[in-house]
């Protein structure tokens, strides 16, 4: 009950923070900011268009990370940070205790697609359906589980064999184990994800032997300004500094064009994860500094938010990762929310694809009715009144009928009543 309360209590004050600031700026205004990663990029930094920073997060804390969706089989690994993954062609998953490495400089290295934030380091042999890569889907248990070995060099440069033995899909658990290559400090492990929907990925520490929550919840930022393996002319994987788009980010790109081009209707939307990527700027050998690239502008827009301009300054290289740009609102989404003085609700994950959870606060105790409705008022499915206690309450929607798009979500008592928008994905 005390770990219940302290898990919501997190959950509260990340949505007060979160939902609580002000917006940046106005539609129209334009707004100077400067995110600083640090030294070698030590930091990676989340970003909201509307709310600023939202979190500095250590790079060098975790080796491996696990996508937190029920039908997810990404498993990235921390690339940027210098972790490589190799997939051991030598045997299946019965040769884990006489594992032969001689020769594995020579294996073709794995890293995350830069693209598609399914598509981690641990899927790049992926043949297609049933096979995910790491591992073969079950249809009838929806379990994937694991069918091949890897080496993984770590952060610090030591190797680890690995194999991913399975994820109950629908506990959203998986099953892991790891060891040094002779054999010793061999772990199992069980990640169990089921109450970290609201982020996209958890990570996990083969140095220390730790889960590590390294993101905020997905609903909260737009933009990572990170360093991750990117791919170079001539197809050249390199690790680079570059800002990466959350899932349910869409951006445009437009070069060259003046820095007051505003046109951001033309063209379709790019939900691609690098969409912006590294190469906005530019290395100078002649004055070893870089320089951002002239005429170059972004439009970003969160799915189910405002339009954002943007476009970089100036960046200062692993001295400092300053990076410094401007950005403005050129559209305001036109849904009004509206929470009354004795009831507060706050949903995540927001976008949403399966289970919407809701923390409801109360001034009084009643009967709670909760509905959603599309945008043109009409109500979508039936009304289950719930009981209501004075204080916090927590209920979860299932909301896999529904199609993807923009929707109210309206709870009610006989005397209040607050309304918030839900974004549904697939």
């Amino acid at each position: 009950m005390k770990k219940t309360i302290y898990i919501i209590a997190l959950l509260i004050a990340a949505f007060t923070s979160i939902i609580s600031g002000n917006s940046l700026q106005a539609q129209g205004s334009a707004l100077s900011d400067t995110v600083v990663m640090g030294a070698s990029y030590a930091n990676e930094i989340y970003y909201s268009m509307q709310n600023g920073k939202i979190l500095a997060s250590p790079r060098n804390t975790w080796d491996i990370a696990f996508r937190t969706m029920l039908r997810s089989s990404s498993i990235l690994t921390n690339d940027g940070s210098g972790v490589v993954l190799y997939t051991y062609p030598k045997s299946d998953t019965s040769g884990w205790a006489g594992m032969d490495t001689t020769g594995f400089k020579t294996w073709t290295p794995m890293y995350n697609d830069v693209n598609d934030w399914e598509n981690g380091a641990f899927s790049r042999n992926a043949k297609g359906y049933p096979d995910y890569g790491w591992g073969i889907y079950n249809s009838v248990s929806h379990d994937l589980n694991g069918d091949s070995l890897f080496i993984i060099q770590l952060r610090d440069g030591s190797l680890r064999k690995l194999w991913i033995k399975d994820k109950h899909s629908v506990q959203d658990i998986y099953h892991f184990r790891f060891a040094n290559l002779d054999g010793t400090n061999d772990h199992t492990d069980t990640l169990n994800l089921a109450n970290d929907l609201a982020t996209d990925f958890v990570g996990f520490s083969l140095e220390t032997n730790q889960r590590v929550n390294f993101q905020p919840p997905a609903s909260s930022w737009d933009l990572v300004f990170t360093k991750y393996m990117s791919i170079q002319p001539g197809n050249v994987p390199y690790p680079a500094m570059a800002v990466l788009s959350n899932p349910d980010t869409r951006s445009k790109k437009f070069h060259p064009v003046p820095l007051t081009y505003t046109n951001w209707q033309v063209g379709p939307w790019d939900s691609l994860r690098s969409s912006i990527g590294w190469d906005w700027k530019v290395f100078s050998t002649s004055t070893m500094t870089y320089k951002v690239v002239d005429s170059l502008v972004y439009f970003i827009k969160p799915v189910g938010k405002d339009v954002y301009k943007l476009f970089f300054t100036s960046f200062a290289g692993g001295t400092t990762g300053a990076i410094s740009f401007q950005q403005e609102k050129v559209l305001a989404f036109s849904i009004n929310e509206h929470s009354s003085s004795g009831l507060s609700v706050k949903v995540y994950p927001n976008p949403v694809s399966d289970k919407l959870n809701l923390l409801v606060t109360a001034n009084n105790s009643g009967e709670l009715h909760i509905v959603l409705s599309d945008l043109s008022g009409r109500q979508l499915g039936a009304d289950h009144p719930v009981g209501l206690s004075e204080g916090l309450n927590q209920f979860s929607i299932d909301v896999t009928g529904f199609k993807p798009g923009v929707y109210f979500l309206t709870a009610s008592t006989a005397d209040t009543k607050a309304v918030t928008k839900v974004i549904i994905t697939r």
